[in-house]
């Protein structure tokens, strides 16, 4: 196996947010290592409480009694959305630490609350109809290059991003870890989540969506593969991007008058569990395996938005006519940043990505590729390998893109 520890870049900023707002919501898939990050924030003296034990729930059968003599110490509740009453008690607390602070200066009215969720719809609407104003939402993706040695990134690659995935002892070891872990959240949180959708039913969708990874959906497809309705299907894919296992890249829209495509296209979140429903147990089946290409472009995109700020709008550009886009990066002050993937050690860019660059005229292009040197190409094209391009586009969050 392998043993080290990682260091979350996310963890400066659920710091940051802890400082700015009473609350903080930690929103990822289980097992991404959301309470491994949130017990080092807790130390030394904070508290810890998994709502998932009955004995710490017990603890809070009296919420506002519990946490105001805790009010001094960061209170870290995993799994909220076990106790979804929880909310109402926290904003009378949040708020009345507000009027004490106005006459004590001394009173804290930030960093108050860690609140730890596996990306339940449901977590989101409570919250943030109840602790509006209150609270800030971070969200925990899967390790990525810049949290782990270029030893291991092809092994990232392969086996994803969850850190028990990535430190298997094995390929196959690994393999088996995901598979569990997927039994596991489809027959447990599928039932928590919407007891009334079936587990196996959405593997199946699951595992055909990974068969579609990036291409455009067709529902009325699988509609007829699955045998159900329509509003059954966008159900079902709408759960599996709500747990942030699947992600739905919306197309780009404007007034332009081109004929663009209007829908979204999907992709597997994880590599390593976009790997483990195709049946792909290591690095020579992968590259062989045809949808080599999509699953780096998926881990590109992934990794891409993984460093980047939640207010940048990603989506792709695609028209009737073959222009393309693989992922377009609109920032706040209306830059766009046009990114295409590429599998090639000497990528270059197709006509569609130039027809494209055209219609947009994005202030940045770049060709992502698996090499290790960045060079410029023609037209303003920059060839970037993706731990470079993730810093730039750290730099580019520093610099207000």
């Amino acid at each position: 196996m392998i043993t080290m520890m990682f260091d979350r870049l996310k963890f400066k900023k659920i710091q940051q947010a802890l400082r700015r707002s009473s609350a903080v919501v930690l929103l990822g898939p289980r097992q991404i290592g959301k309470t491994t990050l949130a017990l080092r924030l807790a130390e030394p003296d904070g508290v810890y409480l998994d709502l998932e034990s009955p004995e710490d729930r017990n603890k809070l059968s009296n919420v506002e009694q519990y946490l105001r003599t805790r009010q001094h110490q960061l209170v870290v509740l995993d799994e909220v959305q076990r106790l979804p009453t929880l909310f109402e008690p926290l904003r009378g607390l949040i708020d009345q630490a507000r009027r004490a602070a106005a006459s004590d200066k001394q009173v804290r009215t930030t960093g108050l609350y860690l609140l730890l969720g596996s990306a339940s719809l449901d977590l989101i609407q409570n919250s943030s109809e109840t602790l509006a104003g209150r609270i800030a939402y971070v969200e925990l993706s899967g390790l990525h290059r810049l949290e782990v040695p270029p030893a291991l990134w092809d092994t990232l690659w392969l086996r994803g991003g969850f850190p028990q995935s990535l430190i298997a002892a094995s390929d196959a070891d690994s393999v088996l870890w995901r598979r569990d872990f997927a039994r596991t959240y489809l027959e447990r949180d599928v039932a928590q989540f919407a007891p009334r959708i079936s587990s196996e039913l959405l593997r199946r969708l699951w595992t055909m969506l990974a068969h579609l990874q990036g291409s455009m959906v067709n529902i009325a497809q699988l509609t007829r593969n699955l045998d159900i309705d329509t509003r059954t299907a966008n159900a079902y894919v709408d759960l599996l991007t709500d747990l942030l296992l699947v992600r739905k890249l919306q197309p780009w829209h404007n007034n332009q008058g081109k004929r663009l495509v209007k829908s979204h296209k999907v992709y597997i979140r994880d590599s390593g569990l976009l790997h483990g429903l195709l049946g792909i147990t290591d690095i020579d089946s992968l590259l062989s395996h045809p949808v080599v290409g999509a699953s780096w472009e998926g881990h590109v995109i992934e990794s891409l938005l993984a460093v980047a700020p939640p207010e940048v709008t990603a989506s792709f550009y695609r028209t009737s006519a073959g222009a393309e886009i693989d992922l377009l990066l609109t920032w706040p002050n209306g830059a766009q940043w046009a990114i295409e993937v590429k599998r090639s050690t000497t990528p270059k860019a197709e006509r569609g990505f130039h027809h494209a660059c055209g219609d947009i005229r994005p202030a940045k292009k770049w060709l992502v590729y698996p090499g290790i040197d960045a060079y410029p190409l023609h037209d303003g094209i920059e060839v970037l390998p993706l731990h470079v391009a993730m810093g730039a586009l750290i730099a580019g969050q520093a610099n207000g893109g």
